[in-house]
Order: structure tokens, then C-alpha cells, then sequence
């Protein structure tokens, strides 16, 4: 009876000292094991792509005057929001018009509220014929 009795304990002690040895493990902060973040930390990552001269995962308001031209950097996207303005190509292909489904080539006015893409980084955008907003998603340059 007494040898049962110690079998159990000896157990019953495993079991604790297991359980808390799995407890006491630790993860690094951030981790998907432990995704709690300061604000701090957001703060952080939201300057560090403000820093890249990208707009990251928000779409930013860009105002461009007549005459200059928006090129945008592989899978921008862009959408006119007041203005006039016509699409410039790559001399091959144009921007993708998901919102009209088609290739919008070089000269071709631009319509207002049209989800644009451009799917590399080859020289394409939208040239200004009137001072124009722009909501831009992606990294771009104002010529």
C-alpha cells in the first residue's frame, strides 16, 4: 500500500513540476505567441513608412499641379479625385483600370473615382492637364 502511495506522489509532483515549467515560458514580446504592442510601438512602424516616402498601407491625398505628372512605383494604386488628368504609359502597356476593367493607355483621360494600378515600376502614372487630388496608395514621385 505504501508503494502505491509513493508511485502517486511521484506523479502527482511530475505533473506540477511540468505544469509549471510550461507556464513559465516565456515569449518575446511582439511575437505571434504574445501580439500585445504599445502605441509606441505603432507609432514607431506608421513613421517608419511615412520615413519611406510612401503612403504604406493608407491611401494619402496628394494634390498635384497642372502640368506636372504623378508617377507611381510598382502596385501603386491611385485614384483621381477632382481635376482632369490623362494616363501615361509605358509605351507598351498602360495603367490597369480595375474599376472600368481595361487598359487605360498613354493620353486617355483619366475618370474621376477609378481604382488605378500600376503593376511595375516603369515610368507610369497620370499627367495634371488641371490642378488635381489624388488619392495614392504605394510610393510614387511628383515631376
Amino acid at each position: 500500500m505504501n508503494k502505491r502511495r509513493v508511485a502517486v506522489l511521484i506523479v502527482v509532483i511530475a505533473l506540477i513540476v511540468t505544469t509549471i515549467a510550461v507556464g513559465a515560458e516565456t515569449y518575446e514580446p511582439g511575437s505571434q505567441d504574445d501580439p500585445v504592442v504599445t502605441k509606441s510601438y505603432v507609432d514607431s512602424k506608421i513613421a517608419e513608412i511615412k520615413a519611406q516616402g510612401t503612403s504604406g498601407a493608407f491611401f494619402e491625398p496628394v494634390f498635384v499641379k497642372a502640368g506636372q505628372k504623378l508617377i507611381g512605383g510598382e502596385g501603386t494604386e491611385l485614384i483621381l479625385r477632382s481635376g482632369t488628368a490623362v494616363a501615361i504609359d509605358n509605351g507598351e502597356n498602360g495603367l490597369s483600370d480595375v474599376t472600368g476593367a481595361k487598359d487605360l493607355l498613354g493620353g486617355n483621360e483619366v475618370s474621376r473615382n477609378h481604382l488605378l494600378l500600376i503593376p511595375r515600376d516603369d515610368g507610369r502614372g497620370i499627367s495634371a492637364k488641371t490642378d488635381i487630388w489624388v488619392m495614392v496608395k504605394g510610393s510614387y514621385t511628383i515631376k
